[in-house]
């Protein structure tokens, strides 16, 4: 991962609020949804064309330490940006409480991915609408320690 210094935060004000919120606070506030009180980790990734260094809240999906990371983008006709990030630069940090820790990821297929997306929307309902609003086919990645 790139140096801090290289850290361009996101345009969405929220999400950047978000994030400066969950760091600053070792993971203690602004750790959910806005206001759905389900929980969120940040990830960590590196820009696939800037190369600078982008932090995006996610749900936290976890099971036995590792982390699903679904693109899900509120079901749009598009994938988040983070999604073509991890597809170039499969390292990533995940802070899920007050330290980050490096994980990699890899994009999941067939029954893997259904188990995991199963996990995915019994974390948050949601993500099943979503996938009923878009033609594309959600991304889940599936992130494991590295360290």
């Amino acid at each position: 991962m790139t140096k801090e210094a290289d850290y361009e935060p996101s345009p969405a004000g929220w999400v950047r609020d978000q994030v400066a919120a969950y760091e600053a606070s070792g993971g203690t506030r602004a750790n959910t949804l806005r206001d759905t009180g389900l929980p969120i980790i940040v990830v960590t990734s590196k820009g696939a064309s800037t190369g600078k260094v982008r932090k995006t809240p996610l749900m936290r999906v976890e099971h036995d330490g590792r982390y699903a990371l679904v693109g899900s983008q509120g079901g749009a006709p598009t994938h988040p940006r983070w999604v073509h990030n991890l597809r170039a630069e499969p390292t990533v940090l995940i802070q899920d409480g007050p330290e980050p820790h490096r994980y990699t990821v890899r994009e999941l297929e067939g029954p893997e991915r259904e188990e995991w997306w199963d996990r995915a929307v019994a974390a948050y309902p949601p993500y099943a609408e979503y996938q009923t609003k878009t033609e594309r086919r959600i991304p889940v990645f599936l992130a494991s320690r590295a360290d």
